[in-house]
Parts: C-alpha cells; sequence; structure tokens
C-alpha cells in the first residue's frame, strides 16, 4: 500500500447502560485521544459505534465496519470480563479468520501490573479480511496502559503496550503504512520492512 492510503480506524465501545444513555460513553473519546496523539501518519478517519453487551450485535457491527467501511483496525471496549453479558470475545472470535493470540496475553501481562483481577479480562485479538480487531479495556486508564506499556521514570519501556506490534500486523495483511509519534508509542518493524522518514 501507498504511504497516501488513508487510514480507517474503527472504534466501538460495547455497553448497555451507555448505549442507553444512563451514562456517557468514555471508551470511544479516550481511544480517539489516544490515537490522535500516537497515529504520526498517515491521516486517519474513524468510524465509531455505541452499542450494547449483544453478541449478534457485536459481530453485525465489526462485520460491517471491516466489509463495508473498509477499516483497516478495529478497537473494541468493553464486554470482555466473566459476567453474563460480557460477550465481546465470543463475537470476535465468530467472525474470525485468523486468531492473534498474543495482543491477549500481552494486554493481561500488562494490566496484572496493577490489579490481581486482570486474570479475569478475555481480551482476544483477530485477522478478518484486511482487517485487525483487538478487544481492550472497558476503563481510560488500562486502554492506555494496553496500548502504550509502563515506562520507568527515564522513560525507558518496563513493559511494551500492544500498539507497539500493530503498524508491522497491518504491513502484513496489506494496510497502510503507519508511523507513530515515538514519544507515545514506538512502532517496532524488523529493519528490512522500515520505510524511509517522509
Amino acid at each position: 500500500m501507498t504511504h497516501n492510503e488513508r487510514l480507517v480506524v474503527g472504534l466501538v465501545s460495547v455497553s448497555d447502560r451507555a448505549s442507553k444513555g444512563v451514562y456517557r460513553d468514555e471508551g470511544i473519546p479516550a481511544l480517539k485521544d489516544w490515537l490522535t496523539g500516537a497515529i504520526a501518519a498517515p491521516k486517519w478517519q474513524d468510524e465509531t459505534r455505541l452499542i450494547a453487551d449483544e453478541q449478534p450485535e457485536i459481530e453485525a457491527t465489526l462485520k460491517e465496519l471491516v466489509d463495508e467501511k473498509g477499516c483497516h483496525l478495529v478497537l473494541t471496549t468493553g464486554g470482555t470480563g466473566p459476567a453474563k453479558r460480557d460477550v465481546t470475545p465470543e463475537a470476535t472470535l465468530a467472525v474470525a479468520d485468523k486468531v492473534m493470540p498474543g495482543f491477549g496475553e500481552q494486554m493481561r501481562q500488562i494490566s496484572l501490573k496493577f490489579v490481581p483481577t486482570a486474570i479475569l479480562s478475555r481480551q482476544v485479538a483477530v485477522i478478518r479480511r484486511q482487517a485487525l480487531i483487538i478487544n481492550l479495556p472497558g476503563q481510560p486508564k488500562s486502554i492506555k496502559e494496553t496500548l502504550e506499556g509502563l515506562r520507568d521514570e527515564t522513560g525507558k519501556p518496563l513493559v511494551h503496550g500492544i500498539f507497539a506490534a500493530v503498524p508491522y500486523c497491518i504491513d502484513l495483511i496489506g494496510g497502510p503504512y503507519i508511523e507513530t509519534n515515538e514519544a507515545v508509542v514506538k512502532a517496532f518493524r524488523p529493519k528490512s520492512a522500515v520505510h524511509p522518514k517522509r
């Protein structure tokens, strides 16, 4: 893909109460804020959806964003715990062409640095057609931590966030070449896959 292709990112907040207007959704604003700081290029646009914890609705939304809207990356937030209404992972796996287990493993590793209940999280990541779909935690603080990782007081990474691997994954599935703001997160690619800076 060319440097000039626009990146399309789907942002999905899964919440019964927020989707009914009981309280304000915080997931989509947190994702937009973080991505705005993290993605240096190319220009990107978002497709946002606020939906209930219903597996058929989640599946239909993911299919729409990938198959119809052409998203290269879809980030979901919410619905990944062990409660009966938490069905985001099941819906995500149901629409998958390939499962990418490393993302969920790394998110739990990061979150376990803060809370022992992170072991209860069930986030998954999958490939569907030309898109990478990743389930993120529901809380804005946890979203930032899992995407960005953890650093020491000098700024050196202690635990890499999952977004470091996202640009190269999108390269491999035929999407646009993503450059990141290294002050937020440094994208990892093998030297042979790095393009010259624009």
